[in-house]
């Protein structure tokens, strides 16, 4: 059930962490490489030796020793060496001297600083500040944690981020006939949830991404509508039964959904009875017969092409004789353009005022049972929606979008053709089906 739902919004929730995991992988990669060229070209700069060109100077220094006849002078280039040998020995000692009251100065720079430190390690654990375990996770540190997935502590999702990933999704739920104006709502409310969200590790995408769409969904799904039970409770002190219109197009199985509906108020222990207003169809006024005998329910009818008004007024004045609680009236299938019938439910509407219209759709019909929908609530205004063959619907597109489109709950689901085959709707369980593991 709702398979192609589950598929699309798993895959987006994939297709946002490895696109902003990629990002995250190639800039540290590149952060990584940018450090070792930086490394390397320090070293070659610590490598290059001081006093570099005596070689040169010593040349030149001979040179200069030499007679102006051109001839050398011995003596001189004795005295030269020896000079020079004592100037490179106290160059030695000077760089060497240099070098220890460096090492010096340094140590005692790092003595200082590490008293310091341990000073203010030792007020903040007083204070309690907690400052120590701060700079330890890294986020007041100076240095930030390095590798391939530690991108997370500063890592905030941005609308170009998800764009791309987010457009799939919105064509693959269209594809998926969810209708126009709830896969914008989705796709608006998840980009809304994750763009500005800071991540600290790559499972966090996942995380916000699926929490994001459960919102979204949530968000569409949940619609203020009758309970039916209460009502009936309510009805049933008042002494006036509670009256439910059915209404629909030809084929979604509203009949066969009316004794379904009327078995599980039997099975809670209420005394319903069905009214075959349905007299248009060939066959209808014995197909409702037929299962309000198996379930064991009271039937009111009349002759085929009586006054469909006139059945289901007859059904309520019976309801009140007996005291029963509940009157489920069926009505001819018709299609939303319909004009004369769609009259003719509107003069059943007259007659019997009843509490609340049900439309009865084909969940696989997609788009087509969301029209139908708005077309009857805009003829005769209805309360709540039951979607049939729930069981069979893999794309999921008319359950997540009738609701929503017509601002009307969707009370139940029609799974299987047995008259038990039916749950009432739940939008945390819808939510379960399409983004549960």
């Amino acid at each position: 059930m709702f398979e192609s739902l589950k598929k699309k919004f798993a895959g987006t929730i994939g297709k946002i962490s490895d696109q902003i995991s990629s990002e995250e992988e190639e800039k540290a990669l590149a952060d990584e490489k940018n450090e070792n060229t930086a490394s390397k070209g320090t070293k070659a700069a610590e490598d290059t030796t001081p006093g570099k060109g005596k070689e040169d100077k010593s040349s030149n220094k001979r040179k200069e020793n030499k007679s102006w006849n051109g001839k050398e002078d011995t003596s001189s280039e004795d005295e030269f060496h020896l000079k020079e040998n004592e100037s490179e020995k106290t160059s030695r000692l000077s760089f060497l001297r240099r070098k220890t009251e460096s090492k010096d100065e340094d140590s005692s720079k790092k003595d200082e600083k590490a008293s310091k430190q341990q000073k203010k390690d030792s007020n903040d654990s007083k204070k309690g500040t907690g400052k120590v375990d701060a700079v330890e996770s890294g986020e007041d540190g100076e240095e930030e944690p390095s590798g391939m997935f530690t991108f997370a502590t500063h890592k905030t999702i941005s609308e170009k981020d998800i764009d791309d990933v987010l457009f799939e999704l919105e064509l693959a739920l269209l594809e998926g006939d969810v209708a126009l104006e709830v896969a914008e709502q989705i796709v608006s409310s998840v980009k809304n949830d994750l763009v500005g969200r800071k991540i600290k590790r790559r499972s966090d995408v996942a995380e916000f991404t699926k929490e994001a769409l459960k919102n979204a969904i949530s968000d569409i799904l949940v619609v203020e509508g009758p309970d039916l039970k209460k009502s009936v409770d309510k009805a049933k002190k008042s002494g006036e039964p509670f009256k439910i219109m059915f209404v629909g197009v030809n084929g979604t199985g509203k009949t066969t959904t009316i004794s379904k509906i009327a078995d599980h108020f039997v099975k809670e222990g209420y005394t319903p009875v069905i009214a075959a207003s349905d007299t248009f169809r060939a066959g209808a006024i014995e197909q409702i017969s037929h299962h309000a005998d198996n379930i064991g329910v009271k039937i009111i009818r009349h002759q085929k092409g009586a006054d469909p008004a006139a059945v289901a007024y007859d059904a309520v004045e019976h309801a009140r004789a007996q005291k029963k609680e509940l009157v489920l009236i069926d009505t001819a299938g018709r299609m939303q353009t319909n004009v004369n019938l769609m009259d003719e439910m509107k003069k059943i509407q007259r007659v019997v005022n009843p509490d609340i219209a049900i439309f009865v759709g084909d969940a696989l019909t997609g788009n087509d049972a969301v029209e139908q929908a708005r077309k009857f609530d805009d003829a005769v205004g209805i309360d709540g929606i039951i979607l049939t063959k729930a069981d069979a619907d893999a794309k999921g597109g008319a359950a997540l979008s009738i609701g929503h489109v017509i601002n009307k709950p969707i009370l139940y689901l029609g799974v299987g053709q047995g008259y038990g085959d039916i749950m009432e709707f739940h939008p945390g369980w819808m939510v379960e089906q399409v983004l549960g593991d």
